[in-house]
């Protein structure tokens, strides 16, 4: 049957050709766009998550929804824990203190940011420019580093000193004088407006914290194993009482939901493609029947069953699919090895930095493999081939071999 199919097939050669290459090259299109945009999105995932929350992260119950200081808790032994645990990359503790700061020219309201310095550099991308020993250095004393955006507000220079006000965990308001060691500039407007970065410690004995803290970000050292250390992680919260452990996704809504939108929209458009390849299908099929008319009532006279003509051109469809699929995912292999060695440069086109959900990413887009979901258009492409030859595979069923041998 496979032998008669293929033998049919290549009766037309153009007509397959033809198909043979709509079905390679929708194959290869959805396949390449889908490994750009996933290499593209872990990329924005691993510098949010890094700058951010982490792809984990502990808080207080309801400081997430509130964002109020009073909820914060002793980290103790936890951070230890964590950071100890096959997979964790790091184990991040912050104080985040919303308060205003103030020069001799104007004032801004601001996060100040309470960090170990140690543990941030290597980790958060906004600290890439600087070593451990600098921003170690930087984070002495009274030293803060701040945002470019912030800097400019204030019309401040590095190594001149402004006040930052907070209120209290008691609820009343404490002043500290800070001085300007260092500048970033991430490229968020945001970020850069209002990032005051000072050693731990300090935060909290502004805010009059003691060793409190609102936020332990965990990095892992690979996305995908967030779902297995999850509940390891969650065991060691079961005896602290009112800590949640949540993910990226629920601490970073914004870059998530600007995901998943894009990701929709992508659906949308491979959606499309396989419309257009399905109708490509079913119309070779379909002619492939209407030309072989004759040739089937002959068939069908000489003994043959319509089950075994209907199998016979769903024999077609497959080899139609089969060779499609291989042929377009070397070609889509092709496509997301240059994507992924070269990239996709948009810095001639685009002045500045690229935002996208609250996160700078590169400008040189590059693509990552997902070898999971070529493996799973391939299998979508066949079956949908074999779905659009199920009406033509009806259609010859139904011949009359009486009618069909004075066709001409």
């Amino acid at each position: 049957m496979l032998s008669l199919a293929w033998r049919n097939l290549w009766c037309n050669r153009r007509r397959t050709i033809i198909t043979l290459t709509a079905l390679a090259l929708s194959t290869m299109l959805v396949q390449g766009t889908h490994n750009l945009s996933f290499g593209v999105y872990q990329r924005m995932i691993d510098s949010g998550v890094r700058a951010g929350s982490g792809h984990l992260a502990v808080y207080q119950a309801g400081y997430l929804e509130t964002r109020d200081e009073k909820l914060n808790f002793a980290p103790e032994g936890l951070v230890r824990e964590i950071a100890a645990t096959d997979g964790v990359a790091a184990a991040l503790p912050r104080v985040l203190l919303p308060g205003l700061a103030q020069s001799s020219r104007d004032s801004r309201s601001i996060i100040l940011t309470g960090v170990d310095s140690e543990a941030e550099v290597g980790i958060n991308p906004f600290l890439k420019e600087f070593s451990k020993p600098e921003l170690t250095q930087m984070l002495q004393g009274r030293g803060a580093v701040i945002g470019a955006k912030l800097l400019k507000e204030l019309q401040l220079e590095p190594g001149q000193k402004f006040v930052v006000t907070v209120q209290r965990s008691d609820g009343v308001l404490g002043s500290e004088l800070f001085r300007v060691r260092g500048v970033v500039k991430t490229g968020l407007k945001e970020i850069d407006g209002s990032l005051v970065l000072v050693r731990r410690d300090k935060a909290a004995t502004l805010g009059d914290l003691g060793g409190r803290i609102h936020e332990l970000a965990i990095v892992l050292e690979s996305a995908g194993t967030s779902h297995q250390l999850q509940p390891l992680l969650a065991a060691l919260l079961k005896e602290r009482q009112g800590l949640n452990l949540v993910t990226w996704e629920e601490s970073m809504s914004n870059l998530a939901n600007a995901i998943k939108l894009d990701y929709a929209s992508q659906k949308f458009i491979f959606l499309l493609l396989l419309v257009i390849v399905t109708i490509g299908v079913i119309n070779t099929q379909l002619m492939s029947v209407m030309e072989r008319f004759r040739e089937f009532g002959v068939m069908l006279a000489l003994g043959a069953t319509p089950g075994r003509l209907r199998s016979l051109i769903l024999f077609e469809s497959l080899l139609l699919g089969v060779c499609g699929v291989i042929l377009g995912t070397i070609l889509g292999s092709l496509l997301t090895w240059y994507l992924v060695d070269v990239g996709i440069d948009l810095r001639s086109f685009i002045s500045g930095d690229l935002e996208f959900g609250g996160v700078i990413f590169d400008p040189i887009m590059r693509a990552m493999w997902d070898y999971a979901w070529m493996g799973q258009i391939g299998c979508y492409v066949v079956l949908l081939a074999l779905w659009a030859a199920l009406y033509p595979a009806y259609k010859a069923g139904k011949i009359s071999p009486v009618r069909a041998m004075r066709h001409t």
